[in-house]
């Protein structure tokens, strides 16, 4: 049985309850990857991503929201580029290595290089957007990152994609 409607009419929603109600907007999962400096020069990084949406045509324009306390993402945007790969159903393993704090993430992960950035694109996406960073705006305790897309693919895989509802994982029915 559903829990009993709540509704708040002033700013002091709580961060639960705020979770709890959008956690009914279904969202696709993505991992952001790029290459950062590191000890032995160029090394591939990377974290996973439900916040990724289209923002525009022309130009062609992505955007997501990373969290301030993100410790990749502070790594990532110097280099000025990043992909971000949409994940398929059966990469819900992968995602889940991408979320951890301190994991070696790319141990055991195929990825070739971006055709426009040399960011990692991760073998077995559904579909890869290669792009540069355009813009990162404020917004709250998240910040809000703009890419200008520099090349696209649809991997030719037929699986389904991997989508986030309600603080679970889920596959869309055929």
């Amino acid at each position: 049985m559903p829990a009993p409607a709540r509704t708040v009419f002033d700013n002091r929603i709580a961060p639960d309850e705020f979770r709890r109600v959008l956690g009914h907007f279904c969202s696709g999962l993505t991992i952001v990857t790029s290459l950062a400096d590191g000890p032995d020069g160029d090394e591939p990084v990377g974290f996973t991503c439900q916040s990724f949406a289209s923002l525009s045509l022309e130009p062609p324009l992505v955007t997501f929201s990373v969290a301030r306390t993100s410790t990749t993402w502070p790594r990532i945007a110097p280099s000025g580029a990043f992909c971000v790969n949409i994940l398929t159903a059966g990469q819900e393993a992968l995602c889940r290595s991408f979320a951890l704090r301190g994991a070696d993430r790319f141990d055991r992960v195929r990825w070739t290089p971006g055709p426009a950035t040399g960011s990692p694109v991760l073998a077995g996406s559904l579909a890869w957007a290669d792009c540069t960073l355009e813009a990162v705006h404020p917004g709250g305790d998240h910040e809000i990152v703009v890419g200008r897309v520099r090349a696209v693919e649809v991997t030719g895989s037929d699986d389904a994609p991997l989508l986030f509802y309600r603080s679970a994982f889920h596959r869309p029915a055929a």
